[in-house]
């Protein structure tokens, strides 16, 4: 039996336990990886949630279908340059109030963040609503959102899963190993042809974390007594989509936070741990889980074996 993408993602979760790892679904070739070892970035906290540097490779286990894989290599550096796709959500729902002015701050948080020059960080700025243009190319010189978008307004439906999935397919040829899509949205799609798990299925198979930061009014915050049933449903989702990926999930809700997520999003992206083994002989997806005794591991929860 051949099971769609976006099944397997949910057995991922544990909410389909019927799904048989083994189930195949052909990606496009450029999600495949072709090669014998797997690559896997992954982030250490520890039980207060800080970050955890100074690992060696005798501190990780790596877990592929459940078996014991040996480390074939590892890297680690917490000043590594990263290699970020910006994506701005530019749909008509970001007209509300301050949405627009409050993401392009906070990305602009980000952007003053990355270290600008030859062989230093990247970035490359996306706007979408259905459809997906490039507003800057992959660059690592300094930049500064209000320069040169002040052109973009709120207009039109939201295809944010879409948008999500063409990004992540661009930075999987990125020189880095450190690399991620960072959303700035209000987390409302409306009309992605792509499944949230189906979005996750496609930036897993090539190890880029999404990190979703969710522009929302304080009234609209999820932890706030006056965050509707809808608000809560939208944050789930994300946080799905997420934590598949090795991301994560922020709401900025204001200025402060959305300083406070960008610092701690690059902070994670500088201290990943890059783990290699090698790809299992059976093809089809492969339920993977890294291990460090008393912390905390993020990372990807699969990849896609084709030998």
């Amino acid at each position: 039996m051949r099971v769609p993408i976006g099944l397997v993602c949910v057995a991922l979760l544990g909410l389909a336990p019927w799904v048989q790892v083994g189930a195949q679904e052909s990606l496009p070739p450029s999600f495949r990886s072709g090669v014998d070892l797997v690559s896997v970035s992954a982030v250490v906290r520890d039980g207060r949630g800080r970050l955890v540097p100074e690992l060696t490779r005798e501190d990780f286990r790596v877990l592929d279908g459940g078996e014991s894989r040996p480390i074939i290599d590892f890297w680690s550096n917490g000043t590594a340059a990263v290699s970020v796709g910006i994506l701005l959500d530019v749909s008509g729902s970001m007209g509300v109030g301050s949405k627009m002015k409050d993401a392009r701050t906070t990305a602009n948080h980000l952007l003053a963040r990355l270290r600008a020059g030859e062989g230093e960080d990247e970035s490359a700025i996306f706007a979408f609503d259905t459809q997906l243009r490039v507003l800057e190319p992959f660059s690592s010189e300094r930049r500064h959102l209000a320069d040169t978008r002040s052109d973009v307004h709120p207009f039109g439906a939201t295809s944010l899963y879409d948008a999500i999935a063409e990004t992540a397919r661009r930075l999987a040829d990125r020189p880095t190993t450190h690399r991620a899509v960072v959303v700035l949205s209000d987390g409302i799609d409306t009309r992605s042809r792509l499944t949230g798990p189906e979005v996750s299925a496609i930036a897993t198979a090539i190890d880029v974390p999404v990190y979703l930061v969710a522009v929302v009014s304080p009234l609209d915050h999820p932890d706030a007594p006056t965050a509707t049933g809808d608000a809560a449903e939208g944050a789930g989702r994300l946080r799905d989509l997420a934590r598949w990926t090795g991301g994560g999930v922020h709401f900025a809700s204001t200025p402060k936070e959305g300083s406070r997520a960008m610092t701690e999003l690059l902070n994670e992206l500088r201290h990943q741990y890059v783990l290699a083994f090698e790809a299992s002989p059976q093809s089809g997806w492969r339920l993977i889980e890294v291990r460090v005794d008393d912390r905390r591991v993020q990372t990807r929860s699969a990849y896609q074996a084709t030998p």
